[in-house]
């Protein structure tokens, strides 16, 4: 194996590895970015051609509908909608749709005293418009995408002083515990700063990589108190967007992996957090085929719009 940079993650076992940018043989001496040129290298991986390939079809075959030529914002609309109910799924709070329409679309207020379910859905319908406010920014400047998707996620879920920052030492975060022990606080600038170096080099790694990997760092590194993955998976649809890979924000991704079920989300982010390749590879392969599912959902929200069988959401 090539020399490798000295940046370390505890992963699952207490073992400490390199992170993963790094893993697999690549110099420091690499031009662009070792972290970059990792996940390059990556992205040729056999076993992924088929998957990536895939993955860019579906959403390419999407751009092409025929409501996509006039209708675009009615049916990212509706995407986000159904993106938000299903990022909600995932952090077990359910909303029935069309109530989440209707918080989307402002005509329905948010109780003055809200429930746990409530309070989580909140978040995640502001993350999820925030990602499109994100997009114009998220390739160049990533740590603040990162910073207002926490103050959209989390703004109403926790103390003023801790929104839109990383934990520090001493604070804690229950989530996606499965996953295995939380990464010290020490070690977060550190990744993030990584993470933030692979999003900029988007254009010399798959967009469908960048994406992915981009939603698996913040859910497994969990930066945050609260609100990872709400705030992981409205990166990875800003990403998808700002990346070109569905510039119409029409691809629910959120659903997409939703529909492969939580067992299989969450396992796969604990066989990512490995740092094995055949982890890595499990976490790419399932977010290639929830991109495919995600175009899916999307044309079908573009038919229902073509169609005019869209709710309208009344207050």
């Amino acid at each position: 194996m090539a020399s490798l940079v000295h940046a370390t993650i505890v992963v699952p076992g207490g073992a400490c590895r390199p992170l993963l940018a790094y893993r697999w043989g690549v110099s420091t001496s690499t031009t662009p970015h070792p972290a970059v040129a990792a996940l390059a290298q990556i992205a040729t991986w056999p076993e992924l051609a088929e998957p990536i390939a895939a993955a860019r079809e579906a959403l390419t075959a999407l751009r092409w509908h025929q409501a996509l030529r006039r209708r675009i914002p009615e049916c990212a609309a509706e995407s986000r909608v159904q993106g938000a109910q299903a990022s909600g799924e995932l952090e077990g709070a359910r909303l029935p749709i069309e109530v989440v329409r209707e918080y989307l679309a402002g005509v329905r207020d948010w109780p003055q005293d809200p429930d746990p379910v409530d309070a989580v859905m909140k978040g995640v319908i502001a993350a999820t418009v925030a990602s499109e406010d994100v997009r114009s920014v998220v390739l160049s400047a990533p740590s603040q995408a990162l910073a207002r998707l926490h103050v959209a996620a989390a703004g109403e879920r926790v103390d003023a002083d801790s929104v839109g920052r990383p934990r520090q030492d001493g604070e804690v975060c229950g989530e996606f515990v499965e996953v295995g022990p939380l990464p010290p606080a020490r070690e977060i600038p550190e990744r993030l700063a990584l993470l933030a170096e692979v999003i900029r080099g988007h254009g010399q790694v798959p967009g469908v990589v960048v994406s992915a990997v981009a939603h698996a760092e913040v859910a497994t590194l969990r930066p945050f108190t609260v609100g990872n993955g709400v705030v992981a998976r409205a990166l990875d649809r800003g990403l998808v967007q700002a990346t070109g890979l569905d510039p119409t924000g029409v691809a629910v991704t959120e659903l997409g992996h939703f529909r492969q079920g939580m067992p299989a989300y969450v396992g796969a982010l604990t066989a990512y957090a490995t740092g094995t390749r055949d982890g890595v590879r499990l976490w790419l392969e399932h977010s290639c085929a929830a991109l495919v599912a995600a175009a899916q959902d999307g044309q079908a929200v573009a038919d229902a719009v073509l169609a005019g069988r869209v709710p309208r959401a009344r207050g």
